[in-house]
């Protein structure tokens, strides 16, 4: 390893060129611990790839992208009609099936959040979520893996990406837990990447005198985080070849859904997506789209209301297609963009504590400086040959952001039962319902009894009776 001063001198060069120096302003006056820290996330900052962002994106604002060449993308539908459709997803099905049993599928969960909207001083995945049984998000998830392990007689790995804020809260809780009986050697944990922070003028911001103000780099990171913590090359060591990727904040998750994996793999695509219609015109949701001929996301930010509303002949939404955030990579594919940085950076203006030139301490009332971040589904248009599946958003998604209202606890704990009460009405089982219709009964199903509406058919000799008012567990 370099001395430290060949390494300082190697950052000065680096600052020096670029107009930075004032990131070593304090540098004299500093501890040798304080020298330790800063040297290290001066070293950390990846130049070679924010060169082009400061000027680009921190000292000018990017000019909005054009919405005129946007079109609806060709998304193949929750329920096939056409035998043609009913056929290729049957294939697919077994197909998809056939990759988990040969280990060919790993799991990812994007779990850098906190949970202290949701009341928990900790990660998110900590937070408890389930019905009557009340399982946090990673016991939860955890029990998918260890369910399609079993059920697939596969071994499948699990790649969870931390932040700085919350990784060893979460590798203690899993410690603590056992890994909910997994093996420890077939989960990966790693933080995600860090990005520093600049003035309007393109400048480095420091938060103290001995420490850069640093941000997320955003879920696009978690592509990157993949390659350098090592777990593509672990991926590549077990053959693993498609990841299956997820937020850390959806109960109702297919994680290992032999449908869509089966079809991303007959379709050669590089990245797959799952899509819902949307809730309404003006949801705020990404818009799964084309733009020219690439598969594009725009956000409800960016997205005009005219082509919110816009409607087909037969009234309805001409481009209704919402972002779930839930993605099959190829991990060649991953390992392409990841290692030349071609995700684009956006521009979040924000409000920075930062330490002065006379060293005093600031706190802003107003933005002041520029952050920089990625998002993962800005990956789509790189990719080949990309597939978009609708699913039902009852049966795929229900997000945890908010303790109650819209995506919150109480929603999503409520959409748990009705899909728990819709599998067992599949199966033939009879749910009391309401008046108007809603369950009169909670049920909670998990993983261990089913992942989907066909392992409740299959099992259905082991369902009870559901009465009135009653509170049916089946684990």
């Amino acid at each position: 390893m370099a001395d430290s001063q060949s390494r300082l001198d190697a950052v000065r060069r680096a600052l020096e060129s670029r107009g930075q120096l004032h990131a070593l302003n304090w540098w004299p006056e500093l501890s040798s611990k304080q020298r330790d820290r800063l040297l290290a996330e001066l070293e950390s900052v990846p130049w070679t790839f924010l060169d082009r962002a400061i000027n680009d994106v921190v000292k000018n604002r990017p000019a909005k992208p054009t919405m005129d060449d946007l079109s609806p993308a060709t998304v193949l539908p929750a329920r096939p009609t056409s035998p043609e459709i009913k056929a290729r997803c049957a294939e697919a099905k077994a197909v998809g099936a056939d990759q988990i049993a040969k280990g060919k599928v790993a799991a990812f969960t994007v779990a850098g959040g906190q949970g202290t909207r949701l009341g928990v001083d900790g990660p998110k995945g900590c937070v408890v979520v389930t019905p009557i049984v009340s399982k946090s998000l990673f016991q939860l998830f955890a029990e998918m893996v260890l369910a399609a392990r079993r059920k697939y007689q596969a071994l499948i790995p699990w790649y969870i990406m931390t932040n700085v804020e919350n990784h060893t809260q979460t590798v203690s809780f899993f410690d603590d837990h056992k890994y909910f009986g997994l093996p420890r050697e077939d989960i990966m944990f790693f933080p995600q990447g860090m990005l520093p922070a600049f003035d309007f003028h393109g400048q480095l911001i420091l938060a103290e005198k001995d420490h850069l103000s640093l941000a997320p780099d955003g879920h696009g990171g978690s592509l990157k985080a993949l390659r350098v913590s090592g777990a593509i090359a672990d991926m590549r060591r077990r053959s693993v070849d498609t990841v299956s990727y997820f937020q850390v904040d959806n109960p109702l998750v297919h994680p290992f859904d032999p449908l869509f994996i089966g079809l991303h793999v007959q379709s050669r695509s590089e990245m797959s997506t799952k899509v819902a219609k949307k809730a309404d015109d003006l949801e705020k949701v990404g818009n799964v789209c084309k733009r020219g001929d690439r598969v594009a996301v725009v956000e409800y930010t960016e997205f005009p209301e005219a082509l919110a509303k816009a409607k087909n002949v037969d009234g309805s939404r001409r481009f209704d297609a919402a972002n779930l955030a839930i993605h099959l990579f190829d991990v060649d594919f991953v390992d392409r963009i990841s290692s030349q940085a071609a995700l684009p950076f956006r521009r979040a203006e924000k409000v920075v504590p930062y330490v002065d030139d006379h060293g005093v301490a600031v706190k802003p009332s107003n933005p002041n400086a520029i952050k920089l971040e990625t998002f993962v589904f800005d990956a789509l248009p790189l990719a080949e040959r990309p597939l978009l599946l609708e699913v039902d958003r009852g049966e795929e998604f229900s997000p945890v952001k908010n303790a109650t209202g819209v995506d919150s606890l109480e929603s999503s704990k409520r959409d748990q039962v009705l899909r728990a009460c819709r599998w067992l009405e599949v199966a033939g089982v009879s749910v009391p319902r309401n008046a108007d219709g809603s369950p009169n009964a909670t049920v909670s199903i998990g993983p261990f009894f089913a992942l989907d509406s066909e392992d409740v058919r299959n099992r259905a000799d082991r369902i009870p009776p559901i009465s009135r008012g009653a509170e049916v567990v089946l684990e």
